[in-house]
Order: C-alpha cells, then structure tokens, then sequence
C-alpha cells in the first residue's frame, strides 16, 4: 500500500509542486513557443502568458494548501 497510503494534503502538495514545475518550464523557456511552432500554431503565442501566469499562480496556491495541510497533520 505505499503509494496509496500518502494523505490528502501531501498528493495535493506534490501536484501544486510538478504542476508548478512545468508551468514555470513552460513560462520563462522558449520550450512550448518551440513546440507551438512545430505544430504550426505559433500564431497562439502572444496569448501564452494570459493563461500560463494563472495557471502557475493556482498550482502554487495549490502546493502551499497541501503543504499547510501535511504541516497540521504532524
């Protein structure tokens, strides 16, 4: 049951966090603007950051709500 067993707060934690990761990748590197460029639809680019800077915002409210919950279950 290792896996399974991990509490709420501390899934919660990890998703904010990786979520975080990517988004901040995705926001402050030329990765997805490469990648959007492949797929010929480079012309998305200049709206990237109206919906890459809200959804690094929420999964960073996201991982400090699962870090204040693992910190009240200890």
């Amino acid at each position: 049951m290792g896996r399974n067993s991990s509490s709420g707060g501390e899934r919660c934690f990890r998703a904010g966090l990786w979520g975080s990761i990517i988004a901040v990748i995705c926001c402050f590197t030329p990765a997805l603007v490469i990648a959007l460029g492949f797929l010929g639809l480079a012309a998305l680019t200049p709206y990237l950051d109206y919906i890459l800077f809200p959804l690094l915002a929420g999964f960073l409210i996201l991982a400090l709500y699962g870090w204040s919950k693992t910190k009240e279950q200890k």
